[in-house]
C-alpha cells in the first residue's frame, strides 16, 4: 500500500472540495437572483437546494458507504467526485432553478466523499496513527474553508457564473489526479452482503445506534453535529447583531478561526491523542466545546469572543479523536458501512438544524437575547460529552 500518495490524495480531496463549496458560497444569493430574477424566490430556491442535497445524502450515504465496503473505496470515491463536478457545472451553465433541482439532487446523492475518506484514512492507517490522519483531515477542510469565500469573491466579481466554472474545474482535475495517483486501500469483497438493512437509511443507522459501544459513540456524534450546525447556522448574524460587525469583520474573524483550527489539527492532534488516548483526548474536547458554546451564549465583549474561539480550536482535538475511537471499534469490511450511517446522521442534523436554529435565534431577538441558541447548542454539545464519558473504551461486535 502506497500510504503517503494515498493520504497525500485525500488531503487535496477534501481541500478541493471545501475550497469548491467555498467558491460559491458569497456567489449563490447573486446567481439564484439572476436565475429566477426574484429575490423572495431566490431564497426559498436556496434553502430548498440546501434541503434536497441534505435529504439525497442521509437516504443514499449509507448505500454508497456499503458499496465501498464491497466494491472498493476507489470507485465510489471518483463516482463522487464526478457528480459533484456535474452539480457545479450545472450551476454555472442552467437558466432554470428545476435543472438546478435536479442536479443538486443528484449530488446530494452521490455526496459519498466525507463517507469514503474516513473509511480509507481508517485502511491505510494504524490504529494509534489515526487520530492524527483525521486530524490533517480536518486541517485540510479548514484551510479549504478559508481560501475558498475569498477566491469566490474575487471571481464573482468578473462574472457570477465563474466560481462554479472553477469549482467544476478542480472537481474534475481531483478526477482525474485520483484515477492516476490514487491506490485501492480495500479491493472489493464480493462476499459482502449487500441487503436491504445495510443499504437503506433507517436501516444502517438503527443496526449502527444498536450497538452497545458504537451506538453510544453514534449518538454522541450527532448531538455534536446538533451543536457544530447550530454555530455555524446563526455566528454570522449573531455577530452582526451583537457586536454590530461589517461582513468584512465576521469574514476576517472566520478567517482567523479557521486557520487556527487547521493549524492546530495538523500540528497538535496527533500528539495529544497519542498522550492521552482515543477517549480521554475526546472527553477533553468535547468538553472544551462545551465551555466555548456556553460563554459564548453570555460573551459581551469582543475580546471575550476571541478567547472562546481559541477554547473552540482546542476543542477540535476532539472531533479527529472521536473519529479515530468509533474506526478501532468497526471491522475493516464495515468501515464504508458505519461511516455511511454516520453521514446520514450528519445529513438529519444539516438538514433540520439550520432551519431549527434560525427560527430560534429569530424568536430569541423579540427578547434581545441572541445568545439562546448558544445555550441550547451548548446543552447538546454536553450530551455529547456525558455518552462519550459513559462509553467504554473497548471494541464491539460484527455488524449485524
Amino acid at each position: 500500500m502506497r500510504r503517503a500518495p494515498a493520504l497525500s490524495f485525500l488531503l487535496v480531496t477534501v481541500f478541493l472540495d471545501m475550497l469548491g463549496l467555498g467558491l460559491i458560497v458569497p456567489i449563490v444569493p447573486a446567481l439564484m437572483t439572476a436565475v429566477t430574477e426574484d429575490a423572495a424566490a431566490a431564497v426559498f430556491w436556496s434553502g430548498l437546494l440546501g434541503s434536497i442535497y441534505g435529504l439525497l445524502q442521509f437516504a443514499v450515504a449509507p448505500l454508497l458507504g456499503r458499496l465501498s465496503d464491497r466494491y472498493g473505496r476507489r470507485p465510489v470515491l471518483l463516482a463522487s467526485l464526478a457528480c459533484l463536478g456535474l452539480d457545479w457545472l450545472a450551476h454555472a451553465m442552467s437558466l432554470s432553478p428545476w435543472t438546478l433541482l435536479v442536479f443538486h439532487a443528484l449530488a446530494g446523492a452521490c455526496a459519498g466523499t466525507n463517507t469514503v475518506v474516513n473509511a480509507y484514512v481508517a485502511d491505510v492507517t494504524e490504529p494509534e496513527s489515526r487520530a492524527r490522519a483525521y486530524g490533517l483531515i480536518g486541517s485540510a477542510f479548514g484551510v479549504g474553508f478559508v481560501a475558498g469565500p475569498t477566491v469566490g469573491g474575487l471571481l464573482g466579481a468578473v462574472d457570477v457564473r465563474l466560481p462554479f466554472f472553477a469549482a467544476a474545474a478542480l472537481s474534475f482535475a481531483n478526477v482525474a489526479y485520483g484515477w492516476f495517483v490514487l491506490p485501492e486501500s480495500r479491493p472489493g469483497d464480493r462476499t459482502t452482503p449487500l441487503t436491504l438493512r445495510l443499504a437503506n437509511p433507517a436501516g444502517a443507522v438503527a443496526v449502527v445506534l444498536g450497538r452497545p459501544v458504537l451506538g453510544r459513540l453514534g449518538y454522541a456524534r450527532f448531538c455534536a453535529d446538533v451543536a457544530r450546525v447550530t454555530h455555524q447556522s446563526v455566528w454570522t448574524f449573531f455577530l452582526t447583531y451583537q457586536f454590530a460587525w461589517s461582513t468584512t469583520h465576521v469574514g476576517v474573524v472566520m478567517a482567523a478561526g479557521a486557520f487556527a483550527g487547521a493549524v492546530f489539527q495538523a500540528r497538535a492532534v496527533g500528539p495529544v491523542v497519542r498522550r492521552f488516548g482515543d477517549k480521554r483526548a475526546a472527553v477533553a474536547g468535547s468538553l472544551l466545546g462545551v465551555t466555548s458554546l456556553a460563554g459564548t451564549a453570555f460573551v459581551s465583549v469582543p475580546w471575550m469572543l476571541y478567547v472562546l474561539q481559541a477554547v473552540g480550536v482546542l476543542g477540535s482535538v476532539g472531533g479527529a479523536a472521536a473519529r479515530s475511537w468509533i474506526s478501532r471499534n468497526v471491522r475493516a469490511d464495515e468501515q464504508g458501512t458505519v461511516q455511511g450511517a454516520l453521514t446520514g446522521i450528519g445529513a438529519i442534523a444539516e438538514t433540520v438544524v439550520p432551519v431549527a436554529a434560525g427560527t430560534a435565534f429569530g424568536w430569541s431577538l423579540t427578547y434581545a437575547s441572541p445568545g439562546l441558541v448558544f445555550a441550547g447548542a451548548a446543552a447538546f454539545a454536553a450530551v455529547s460529552t456525558l455518552l462519550l464519558a459513559a462509553t467504554p473504551d473497548t471494541r464491539t461486535a460484527p455488524l449485524g
